[in-house]
C-alpha cells in the first residue's frame, strides 16, 4: 500500500527542436523510450515515460518540438500533438539551453499555459566554461513567465535530476499510481521498434534524408522468447531509397543491426529483424499516409 500522501501526475516536456527533451526523459526513467540524435525534431510523437518511486508516480510526456518553419501536414500533426498535450498534464517543463534562448524557445513560450504550474529547465549547464555566466542569464529569462521553479541541469550527465523531482512532486495530485510499478512507458513494443529503427536513420544519414522518412512496422509476433519484426522504411524519393540502402546494401544493414541491438536490450530477449525500404511519393503531407504511421 502506498502512504496517503503519494502523488501521481503527467507532466509535460515541451521546448523547441534539440534542447535535450528525450535526453532528459530518458535519464528520469532510467531506460531508453524516446529516441535521441543531435539533429533537431527527432522526436515525433507523444511519448509517455514513467518514473515510479516510494512518494510518487512522475509520468512524463516527451512532445516533439514545435515546428514553425515547415507546414506539412505531419508538422501539424506534431504542433497539435504539443498544444494538446500543454492543457492535459498537471505541470510542465519547459527546457531550454543554458546561456542560449531564441525565438524558437520564444514561440514556445508563448504557447505556455497560465493555469498549469510550469518549471523552467535549463538544461547542458555542463558546457558552460563560465558558471558565473548563468546567474545573470536566470535573471533574464525568469523574468519572461512567472515559472514556479528555475532548475538548471544536465540531462546528459544526469545532474540536479533529484532536485527537479524534488521542485515537481508537490505540483501532482495526492493519488495512486496511475500504471504498475514496474512500467516505464505506455507504449507498446511494436511502437518503440519502429522508433529504434527510425533513430538511427537520424545517426547514420546525413542532414536531410531522415526528414523525409519515417518507418512503418509491419508485422511483429512473438515466437516463444524470440520477437519477429518485419518493417518497412518509408522514403519520398527513389534516389533517397538508393542512399538508405547503401552501397552493396551496406547502410541498410548497419540500420537494421544497430537497431535490433537495441531492441534486444530494451526487450530482453532475441529479435529477428527484417528491414526493407519502400518510396511513397509526398507521403508527409497526406494525413491518411501520416496517420496510418501513427502520428496524433
Amino acid at each position: 500500500m502506498h502512504n496517503t500522501d503519494f502523488r501521481a501526475g503527467f507532466i509535460a516536456i515541451v521546448g523547441r527542436p534539440n534542447v535535450g527533451k528525450s535526453t532528459l526523459l530518458n535519464r528520469l526513467v532510467g531506460q531508453k523510450v524516446s529516441i535521441t540524435s543531435r539533429k533537431a525534431q527527432t522526436t515525433r510523437h507523444r511519448i509517455t515515460g514513467i518514473l515510479t518511486d516510494e512518494r510518487a508516480q512522475y509520468v512524463f510526456v516527451d512532445t516533439p518540438g514545435f515546428q514553425t518553419q515547415y507546414q506539412s501536414a505531419l508538422n501539424r500533426v506534431m504542433n497539435r500533438t504539443v498544444t494538446q498535450t500543454l492543457h492535459d498534464v498537471d505541470a510542465v517543463l519547459f527546457v531550454i539551453e543554458a546561456l542560449r534562448f531564441d525565438n524558437g524557445d520564444q514561440r514556445v513560450l508563448d504557447l505556455l499555459p497560465r493555469e498549469r504550474p510550469v518549471l523552467l529547465v535549463i538544461n547542458k549547464v555542463d558546457k558552460l566554461s563560465d558558471k558565473a555566466q548563468l546567474l545573470p542569464f536566470i535573471q533574464r529569462i525568469s523574468e519572461l513567465f512567472p515559472f514556479t521553479a528555475i532548475v538548471p541541469v544536465s540531462a546528459e550527465q544526469g545532474a540536479q535530476l533529484s532536485e527537479l523531482l524534488q521542485e515537481i512532486r508537490p505540483l501532482l495530485p495526492v493519488g495512486q499510481p496511475l500504471f504498475g510499478e514496474d512500467e516505464i512507458t505506455d507504449r507498446n513494443e511494436r511502437f518503440l521498434a519502429a522508433e529504434l529503427i527510425r533513430e538511427k536513420l537520424f545517426r547514420l544519414l546525413g542532414d536531410e534524408i531522415p526528414y523525409s522518412t519515417s518507418v512503418l512496422v509491419e508485422k511483429f509476433e512473438l515466437d516463444g522468447a524470440l520477437r519477429r519484426i518485419h518493417a518497412a522504411i518509408i522514403v519520398d524519393k527513389p534516389g533517397q531509397k538508393a542512399i538508405v540502402i547503401g552501397k552493396k546494401g551496406e547502410k541498410l544493414k548497419t540500420i537494421a543491426t544497430q537497431a535490433r541491438q537495441d531492441m534486444e536490450k530494451l526487450f530482453g530477449g532475441k529479435v529477428y529483424l527484417e528491414v526493407w525500404v519502400k518510396v511513397r511519393g509526398g507521403w508527409a503531407d497526406d494525413e491518411r499516409v501520416v496517420k496510418r504511421l501513427g502520428y496524433e
